[in-house]
């Protein structure tokens, strides 16, 4: 099993591979992406009001999956930085640049919805607790990741230091995650538990499902095209500078 994702992690290694890949999940991707967030946005809109938090419950099905994809994408850069940086892997310097602008939007719509949300509940557009305060953290190694890969002019050198920083920064995901475990926060313990029954009432866990499956889908979606682009990108440079194909 491992030597078989082993070979096909090799065989894609090679961009003009990867491209050909790409091409063909391109369109079916984001018609999967677009499909299931249309429906997560139809089931969001026949979900009752909530007895405590009236209709500003609904901004939970935004906010949750955002945060969601703020920690994935981020956990998505460092296993490419791992593979470009340890295992050699061109694509894997690709893959983490093409998906950095894409987390730190999502950790700041998770930012921005949270502030909406908490604003009706604590009386505060915002408190120093671990949760919020480590987003943010997230939020700044993001834009130091992206920093990097714009300020070094070598594209070697770049990428390198960008996946370097992507490793060390990757200490600040469990701390997001389990902040709520370990200090006494605002935020209450995780609603939804693959391992324990849901908290949260049918009415509000499938449509939070759905749309949490919606924006992985268009992370992925976004990412794959952002990949794309960065590849050709290359290969113009490359053919600007008289170097090889990419």
């Amino acid at each position: 099993m491992f030597k078989t994702v082993e070979n096909i992690s090799a065989y894609y290694a090679n961009p003009q591979r990867f491209m050909r890949l790409a091409q063909t999940l391109h369109a079916p991707l984001w018609g999967l992406a677009v499909g299931v967030l249309a429906l997560g946005l139809y089931m969001v809109s026949q979900v009752p009001d909530d007895y405590q938090q009236g209709s500003t419950v609904r901004i939970m099905f935004v906010h949750v999956p955002a945060a969601w994809m703020a920690l994935f994408a981020y956990s998505f850069i460092f296993f490419a930085s791992v593979t470009a940086l340890i295992f050699r892997h061109p694509v894997g310097h690709i893959a983490g640049r093409a998906a950095a602008p894409i987390g730190a939007v999502f950790t700041l719509i998770a930012l921005i919805t949270g502030s909406l949300w908490g604003q009706p509940m604590w009386g505060t557009w915002w408190v120093w607790d671990a949760r919020l305060t480590s987003v943010l953290v997230l939020l700044f190694i993001y834009l130091g990741y992206i920093a990097l890969w714009q300020a070094i002019e070598d594209h070697g050198q770049a990428a390198r230091a960008a996946a370097i920083l992507a490793i060390v920064g990757s200490v600040n995901v469990p701390i997001v995650k389990f902040s709520v475990d370990w200090w006494n926060t605002l935020h209450q313990p995780a609603s939804v538990s693959r391992f324990a029954r849901p908290a949260l009432h049918a009415d509000f866990l499938y449509p939070l499902l759905v749309m949490g499956l919606g924006f992985t889908l268009l992370f992925l979606a976004l990412t794959l095209t952002r990949m794309q682009m960065e590849i050709l990108r290359q290969r113009a440079r490359a053919r600007h500078n008289g170097g090889a194909h990419v």
